[in-house]
């Protein structure tokens, strides 16, 4: 506020001078009695401990938090709505991009759907069925490794990110060697995948295993009993087993209560009844308990991958209705993925029959029987469902996903609430939200 005023320093020409004050302020009131000052900030969009484009409005008094609520929608990008103008091929593009941190599991979700919605579940072969295995659980370790990695780093561990994002990239070369590509790959197809493993592969897969077990243990004894990171989640971002069941919250939040529940054991799919793992499970109800999880699901992780290389036999990758399989004969070269000469030669100069179907499915795609299925995955965040509907066309009438990383949001309440303004930070990374997930 200006003020006019007739004090002035005695040696300044005579003129009219204004002093600065602060008179606005002099008439704030206190708060009434028995109620204390409260402040609303926001904590994102775009902050480095969000996850993303997560908006948290916290209600704080002094540095406690008094009330917190999630504010979404920022990275909205329609894939849902998407879906239902392409074929039913073609969506495994789409949703591959949804939680982009857990691709695989997206994809295989997806492709559960079709396949039950087409009665095919038994005629996939298994040794598609093997490397759908071995890459959701090369990808479930490559997710913990970022949670680890983003979580430590927003806690001021810096050593845990530069360790966590180098181990990543072991296994994104692996996702490269076989898919060509790092991310997004829409690898996993109706009816199998999308090509066979490139020579070498298994080796490299197995070789990465042992080098990733060495590794493990500089992670472990990186923050496991570390001091202070044990100050900063033990009894930080407490639920309990009600508090999940009241709110749906699945995954390590879940099993962080001492809760076993997996759908790899509960709702086996891919044949995951024929391997041997454990499900981890803590009785903290905490931040460090869910670190705990993560990091014994890696071990277990390269446990079912071991497993995966005994398992694969030689055979084919996609089932053998080739009105339903799209072309798995395909090779890498110096320009990226594409048909292999001798698939091309076939269609185009021996088979009539096998250009139609390929002419059709690249075109047009195949019809999915009338009808609406859920599937579900345990993907590394939790249970990712896909609810699927069709009205028997070449394309979806709706498909709709059940995110764990939307569901388990709405812990972010219950675990921040009357704890302090670091705490937030600690009890968002620790649920491992992916925001790609939320905003489909």
């Amino acid at each position: 506020m200006t003020q006019t005023t007739d004090k002035v320093p005695t040696d300044l020409p005579e003129r009219e001078y204004t002093v600065q004050g602060g008179g606005d302020w002099q008439t704030i009131l206190p708060a009434p009695e028995g109620e204390s000052e409260r402040l609303v900030v926001n904590m994102g969009p775009q902050h480095p401990s969000t996850h993303g484009v997560l908006r948290l409005i916290l209600e704080i008094e002094g540095e406690s938090v008094t009330q917190v609520r999630c504010g979404i929608g920022y990275l909205h990008t329609g894939i849902e709505k998407n879906l239902e103008y392409r074929n039913w091929t073609q969506g495994v593009t789409f949703v591959t991009r949804m939680d982009y941190l857990s691709n695989f599991f997206n994809e295989t979700a997806y492709c559960l759907g079709v396949e039950k919605l087409l009665g095919i579940e038994d005629q996939v072969p298994e040794r598609a069925q093997v490397i759908r295995v071995m890459l959701m659980e090369l990808n479930r370790i490559s997710s913990h490794f970022v949670c680890l990695a983003t979580g430590g780093l927003e806690l001021g561990a810096l050593t845990a990110m530069t360790v966590g994002f180098r181990d990543r990239e072991l296994i994104l070369d692996l996702f490269e060697l076989i898919t060509g590509l790092r991310m997004n790959q829409a690898y996993i197809r109706p009816g199998g995948v999308q090509q066979d493993l490139p020579a070498g592969a298994e080796k490299k897969i197995a070789e990465t295993v042992t080098l990733l077990r060495k590794r493990y243990k500089d992670t472990h004894a990186l923050l496991v009993g570390n001091a202070i990171w044990m100050g900063r989640t033990v009894g930080v971002g407490y639920q309990d087993l009600a508090a999940c069941m009241a709110l749906g919250a699945t995954g390590p939040i879940l099993r962080a209560t001492g809760l076993p529940h997996d759908l790899r054991k509960s709702q086996p799919y891919c044949g995951y009844e024929d391997y041997e793992f454990e499900v981890a499970t803590q009785d903290t109800c905490d931040a460090y308990g869910r670190f705990l999880i993560r990091l014994a699901e890696m071990e277990q992780s390269l446990n079912i991958v071991e497993q995966c290389l005994d398992k694969l036999s030689p055979g084919p990758v996609m089932v053998a209705d080739k009105k339903i399989a799209w072309p798995s004969q395909l090779a890498i070269g110096p320009d990226g993925m594409g048909n292999s000469l001798e698939h091309i030669r076939h269609i185009m100069g021996e088979s009539m029959e096998a250009l139609i179907h390929h002419f059709k499915l690249v075109t047009e795609g195949f019809r999915v029987p009338v009808g609406q299925v859920y599937s579900a995955v345990e993907s590394p965040r939790g249970e990712l469902g896909v609810h699927m509907v069709s009205d028997g066309g070449t394309r979806p009438y709706r498909v709709h996903y059940r995110d764990p990383s939307f569901v388990n949001l709405q812990s972010v309440p219950i675990q921040s609430e009357g704890g302090m303004i670091s705490d937030v930070v600690a009890a968002v990374a620790s649920i491992d939200p992916v925001m790609g997930g939320c905003d489909r």
